[in-house]
């Protein structure tokens, strides 16, 4: 299976090769995993992150950090790299047993063990160095010593929700056989309001299916959580989609709150899955006050290479004379015919027990109210 600009990266075993692999791990050194470096591993090995083949070497990562694209030129914004304990003492060339909870589940091949400062890479992937960022946190307590090199997937670890994940290679077959030339995908972290659904349906009238794709990962408190969400778009979907035209699959990797970066790395990675055009909110990926709010639309502009078509979509907001969802073009009222979409409000709301007006259909509020607390905590 091709991208546009390669192959589409599988770095995995087979059946026949795996007894092979899982007797060499034990004279390997190991290094241990968590639950998101698990994810990355993954990601990797099944190509959603294409074309990485594992994780960064330190020239890639000076390359992504300073521009913001791979040293081979193409596209990529946010630092993909494995912490190491330093007192390993893993040298170059050396085969290692990456570790989850015992469990060898691949192999890498390191190219190179080396120092990198946190600080520094914290600044340049969000463009501050506040420890009270979320991202600029998870950065800075990893340290500061990576290993670099190529992967090899040899067991995955069934997931939560593995009833929800596609490969790449699966997605793509599934938009064939439905006979999608043009697909939307469309990123998210929280339960949908009518806001995201008119976002999604007015995406949907330019093209042939649209994929809706959840993060499925670490993310700040304050959040909703990852049931919640796919729950409530599982009833949002039944009730309201055609079924020939949209799907949901997740996106198993944690949120980094980079912004504009990330707005780029998520469009690449639904190049990835298939997608032809990709969703591009206010604010996209953003967090408290770190970037303008349509910082994450300026950005592409940068990238004219991307491979995939961005669909900016900059407010949109409930306008009592107008009966209904609409946005800034379409809509000549103001003031208190206007009810803006705000997350503050919707959690207010739902913390008191109620469905805030003109904010969430019925059924998406009746799941969030069987959850004792929807939130990260």
């Amino acid at each position: 299976m091709e991208l546009r600009e390669g192959k589409l990266i599988e770095r995995t075993v087979n059946p026949e090769e795996r007894e092979k692999y899982m007797d060499e791990t034990r004279q390997m050194q190991t290094v241990d995993i968590n639950s998101e470096l698990l994810k990355e591993v993954e990601n990797i090995a099944y190509g959603v992150l294409s074309p990485l083949e594992g994780f960064m070497c330190k020239n890639e990562l000076e390359s992504v950090l300073n521009s913001m694209r791979l040293e081979s030129g193409a596209p990529w914004t946010i630092p993909i790299i494995l912490p190491s304990n330093k007192d390993k003492e893993i040298r170059a060339g050396e085969r290692v047993s990456l570790v989850f909870e015992g469990k060898p589940v691949a192999v890498m091949d390191v190219e190179e063990a080396y120092s990198y400062s946190s600080g520094e890479i914290a600044s340049k992937t969000f463009g501050t160095s506040d420890s009270n960022h979320p991202g600029v946190k998870q950065v800075m307590e990893a340290g500061d010593y990576f290993l670099g090199g190529k992967i090899t997937l040899i067991q995955s670890i069934p997931h939560e929700f593995e009833s929800y994940a596609f490969s790449p290679l699966q997605t793509r077959e599934l938009f064939k056989r439905k006979g999608w030339k043009k697909v939307v995908g469309f990123q998210t972290r929280n339960v949908p309001h009518l806001g995201h659904e008119y976002v999604q349906k007015a995406a949907l009238t330019l093209v042939d299916g649209l994929f809706i794709n959840p993060v499925i990962g670490k993310k700040k408190p304050g959040d909703f959580r990852d049931d919640v969400i796919l729950e409530s778009y599982d009833a949002l979907l039944q009730n309201y989609y055609s079924q020939d035209r949209a799907t949901m699959g997740i996106l198993k990797t944690r949120m980094r709150y980079a912004g504009p970066k990330e707005a780029i790395f998520h469009a690449l990675i639904r190049k990835n899955f298939g997608c032809t055009h990709f969703i591009v909110g206010r604010d996209h990926a953003g967090v408290g006050d770190y970037y303008g709010p349509f910082d994450a639309h300026k950005i592409f502009d940068e990238f004219p290479d991307l491979g995939i078509t961005p669909l900016f979509f900059r407010s949109f907001f409930n306008c009592k004379k107008c009966g209904g969802v609409v946005n800034e073009k379409i809509c000549p009222h103001t003031g208190d015919d206007i009810n803006n979409f705000s997350g503050t409000a919707l959690r207010a709301a739902l913390n008191e027990g109620r469905n805030p007006q003109g904010m969430l259909r019925n059924e998406v509020f009746e799941i969030i109210q069987k959850y004792k607390q929807p939130f990260v905590e």
